[in-house]
């Protein structure tokens, strides 16, 4: 397939991808929103999307009136015993195969991450470290920029970071981008034994090379600039083929990962939206905050990536 290098772009193969094989269902906890049912309904009528529709039957009906939504396009699931029974009737849906994504509606985080980490019913996959990617498409840049772990994981170890990488560079092959390259960053592009981030880094980069993180390639540390920019790079001094043409920008911990994707997302003109990756099916982890256009993009990416692990 051909690389996707904007988010107007992934919209566009999720289309094709409902149009050929058919839509995704997703499995949504605590459907009570109008700005998130308008998403949903937005991705049913684009051929990507269907849903299940989980939470108070009464407040979906006013949300949905609110949204100018007909409920009778969706299967919903009346569950009025509270958010942690909207989890787990939600992903049970996911589990047990009757959905593909599962997504996250107006309940609390720590809920809806119960239900996909329950022993029983939830996507846990083998000791594999779950993560978070947001997703990025900044003017100025000809590609979508995949930053990760700037939600979940908040001060991973190397292990964790090695799991970190492969999750993100999987997804990023989803997006058609055949080896991606991933710098793994800190404040400074030199490995500094008082850093440790930067010896990270250096293992990192070793293990992606003796075969340890696969179908990318991986290098570090970089400093943001040389990372992204060509030309700073250059003045640096920094040969590598990841300097200045990196895809996947690995952060050290949620604190520079927060900042950073805040950074893009209010100094910059972009568009962003992110995925949990990791479990045995996308999850959508939304903010109650997000726009319904940044809540479909999410969608599409999820229906993106729940399409290239069925190959």
């Amino acid at each position: 397939m051909e690389q996707i290098r904007s988010l107007s772009q992934l919209l566009e193969y999720a289309k094709k991808i409902g149009a050929e094989k058919g839509p995704k269902k997703v499995s949504v906890a605590m459907a009570e929103d109008a700005g998130l049912l308008s998403a949903i309904e937005e991705a049913r009528v684009a051929g990507f999307a269907e849903a299940i529709l989980v939470g108070r039957k009464e407040k979906m009906e006013e949300a949905a009136k609110a949204a100018g939504v007909d409920l009778s396009n969706y299967e919903v699931v009346d569950e009025p015993r509270g958010e942690t029974a909207m989890a787990m009737t939600s992903v049970e849906k996911v589990s047990s195969g009757q959905a593909h994504i599962y997504m996250k509606g107006q309940l609390h985080t720590n809920n809806f991450l119960r239900g996909m980490l329950n022993k029983e019913v939830g996507l846990r996959k083998g000791k594999n470290t779950i993560s978070h990617c947001y997703f990025h498409s900044v003017e100025g840049f000809d590609r979508v920029f995949f930053v990760a772990d700037a939600a979940f994981n908040m001060y991973p170890d190397l292990s964790a970071k090695a799991d970190i990488l492969q999750n993100t560079v999987n997804f990023a092959r989803a997006f058609g981008v055949q080896e991606p390259k991933a710098a793994v960053l800190a404040a400074v592009e030199v490995v500094n034994p008082d850093m440790p981030c930067t010896l990270e880094a250096a293992a990192l980069t070793v293990m992606n090379r003796r075969g340890q993180i696969k179908n990318c390639i991986v290098d570090g540390p970089f400093a943001l600039d040389n990372a992204v920019s060509e030309e700073s790079a250059r003045t640096k001094g920094i040969v590598s083929p990841v300097a200045g043409n990196a895809d996947v920008l690995l952060v050290p911990d949620i604190e520079a990962g927060n900042m950073m994707v805040k950074a893009l997302v209010y100094f910059s003109k972009n568009e962003t939206a992110g995925l949990i990756l990791g479990a045995a099916a996308p999850v959508i982890l939304t903010s109650r905050a997000d726009t319904p256009r940044a809540k479909m993009l999410s969608i599409a990416a999820a229906v993106v990536l729940s399409s290239f692990e069925e190959r």
